[in-house]
This record gives structure tokens, C-alpha cells and sequence, in this order.
């Protein structure tokens, strides 16, 4: 996918990182390559623009990462029933626009696309985690606060985290993403510690919402190919939206997606459904006003987001459950951001703790 720049920043230090130096070198005379000496102002807003947050997108700037790379999962919370996932905050934002994204809240005083051309230093907070509990697996990921394939081409940051990975027995990495950026992929052997994951969405809703981001057909073919290059997958169908004809859509794709990839080779599925805080939900529909998908029938919940009414998620959990339980083949499934009490309705079980999910679904 080529995504627009208009200019590059390389913060004073960072040149001769070879992140930098892969940058610079594959954007050629494309892109202007500007050196300062600090990136923080520029992280901000532009308050001339129309679209400050959009426009922080097209704005690439390369510096030192300050604070730690690793944390836990910023959906986590006490209140749900998460899955013992576990961050690296490599980068910050995305080059994709969906209208739905969360990011347009949670980074909206440094909306300019970071990338941390230190980023080889989470590889020591990574060992000092497994050197602290070495007969525990953890599933890490890079796909939180920025997709983990956008740009791909242009940073090589793939390889670096696979050559990692791939000596770690008790650590499986995830990259998540929603395009089909898989070529450095391709060339660098995983050793079966490395697990691709796709957000998957619905005709409908990746017109309507997903802009820049590659079709739904497009990812599920990308899967199949890295699959087939030792790599394993998952899914995650979140935000699943409850539109008209939504459950016939849903029912679709998932058929479109086992008749690519065998039931057996799916590692795990997840489904979240559309929440968002009452700030989200306005720059949201500010910037996207045409978007149906925005416009459902929402209810403001007891942890302060707006979500679908109960009733229509619970039958859009269902529906999936159900169509992913007749495949043929156990596959693992969570529900991303929801109380316990939904994960019982949609699975008949009580969800495992975090930690035991988050080991099973590392390993499995």
C-alpha cells in the first residue's frame, strides 16, 4: 500500500540509526527530509489546519522513544474480560482513517505519525520479562497505537522484531494490521514464533468507515500467503457494527475467510463490538459526518462509553460464535472490552483469567 507523506522529520541523534537510514533511503527525492532538533512541537497539532488530527498523519517524524516500550494492553481493565495481551508502543498513529478508531481521541494533542528509531532498546525490556518469569509465555504486540505493517516497506522494522522473536521461546510476537503489506515477511523465517492477525470487516462497513486501509478480500489473501510461509494467523472482528443486513454480511466474510484458511490453522479469533467515549464519539462523527455506521442505536454504558444496544451485539457475538463453532475445528475466541457477564451469554463459560488466556492464546 503507499500511503502519503508530505514531509519527514529526523530529530537531532537519530540519522544514523539504521531506521532512519532505511527511511530516508526508500523515500529518495519523494519525500522532504528535514533535520530538527526536537520533535516534540511538531508532534502537535497544526491549529491552521482543517483537519489537525488528518493532518498529523501525512507528517512522519523519526525520534528517541523517552519512556518504556512495553505495557499492558490499554483496553485492559478489571471490568472486562481481556486476554492477558501485552504492548510495544514501537510507533504512534497510523496513516490508515478509519472513523471508528480511538486514536483520533487518544492522540489528538500528537497526532503526527512517530516512529522510535530506538526501538532495538525494547528488546532488553523484553528479556529483563522473561528473565522475571521463565515459565510463562507472553503474547506481545505491536498493532496497539499503530498499525503493525503501515510503513513496513519503508522502516523494515518487521525483520528486526522477527530475527528477536524467533530466538525466544517463551515470547510470540503479533503483528496486527489492516493491510497486506507482507513482503519483508516473506523474507525472513518466523521459527513459528511469530503470529499476523487481521482486523476483519464487512464490505459495508470498510467502504463506509475504513479509509486507506486494505479490502477485507485483500487481507484475507495475505493471511493465506504468509501462512503458507511458516507464519500463524488470527482474526479480530472488531468493531463489529449492527447495521442493516449486518449479521447476513458477517455470516459472509467468515464463510469467505474458512473457504481460505482451514479452520485447524486459525490460532484464535476475537470480537469486540463498537464502543466509544463520549469524546471519541464526537470528533468521530465531526470529521466523519456522512458515516452511517456512527449513527446506530447506542447506549451509554455503565464503564462511560457508548455502545450498541445489548440485544443487537449480543446477536451480531452470537451469530459469529455459533458460525465459528460448526467450522469443523475448536478455535480459541474472546471478546475484546466486554464484562464478564457478556462473555457468558455468547460462550456458556466463564472467561479464563487474563494471564491463563493470555498464556493459551500465546502458545496455541
Amino acid at each position: 500500500m503507499n500511503f502519503e507523506i508530505d514531509s519527514i522529520f529526523v530529530e537531532r541523534g537519530c540519522a544514523d540509526t539504521p531506521l532512519a537510514t532505511r527511511v530516508i533511503r526508500a523515500a529518495a527525492t519523494r519525500v522532504p527530509i528535514v533535520h530538527i532538533d526536537d520533535a516534540r512541537e511538531l508532534a502537535k497539532p497544526d491549529p491552521n489546519a482543517r483537519d489537525p488530527f488528518g493532518a498529523g498523519k501525512r507528517r512522519m517524524i523519526i525520534a528517541r522513544r523517552k519512556t518504556p516500550f512495553l505495557m499492558a494492553c490499554p483496553a485492559g481493565s478489571s471490568r472486562f474480560a481481556c486476554c492477558g495481551y501485552l504492548v510495544l508502543t514501537l510507533a504512534s498513529n497510523c496513516p490508515m482513517d478509519c472513523s471508528y478508531c480511538f486514536l483520533q481521541e487518544y492522540l489528538a494533542d500528537n497526532p503526527a505519525f512517530q516512529v522510535y528509531a530506538n526501538f532495538t532498546d525494547s528488546f532488553d525490556e523484553l528479556d529483563r520479562l522473561i528473565r522475571s518469569a521463565p515459565d510463562k509465555h507472553f503474547r506481545v504486540g505491536t498493532g496497539e497505537l499503530a498499525d503493525s505493517l503501515a510503513f513496513d516497506s519503508m522502516t523494515g522494522m518487521s525483520r528486526d522484531l522477527i530475527e528477536f522473536f524467533s530466538t525466544r521461546e517463551n515470547l510470540t510476537l503479533e503483528f496486527k494490521t489492516k493491510t497486506d503489506e507482507i513482503e519483508n515477511l516473506l523474507a525472513t523465517d518466523p521459527r513459528g514464533r511469530v503470529l499476523v492477525s487481521w482486523s476483519l470487516s464487512t464490505d459495508a462497513v470498510f467502504r463506509s468507515s475504513e479509509h486507506r486501509t486494505a479490502p477485507p478480500s485483500a487481507r484475507i489473501k495475505a493471511a493465506r500467503v504468509v501462512l503458507d510461509a511458516g507464519y500463524r494467523v488470527a482474526f479480530h472482528f472488531d468493531p463489529l457494527i449492527a447495521y442493516e443486513n449486518a449479521q447476513r454480511d458477517y455470516v459472509e466474510l467468515i464463510d469467505e475467510l474458512l473457504d481460505t484458511i482451514s479452520p485447524k490453522n486459525i490460532s484464535f479469533i476475537s470480537m469486540g463490538g463498537l464502543r466509544m467515549t463520549p469524546g471519541l464519539r464526537t470528533v468521530a462523527r465531526r470529521r466523519f459526518a456522512n458515516d452511517p455506521m456512527l449513527c446506530g442505536e447506542e447506549v451509554m454504558a455503565p464503564d462511560g462509553r457508548y455502545r450498541t444496544f445489548t440485544p443487537l451485539r449480543l446477536k451480531l457475538f452470537s451469530t459469529l460464535a455459533e458460525r465459528f463453532r460448526n467450522c469443523g475445528a475448536e478455535i480459541p475466541a474472546y471478546l475484546c472490552m466486554e464484562p464478564a457477564a457478556i462473555h457468558e451469554r455468547v460462550f456458556g463459560t466463564v472467561p479464563p483469567r487474563p494471564a491463563t488466556i493470555g498464556e493459551r492464546l500465546a502458545s496455541s
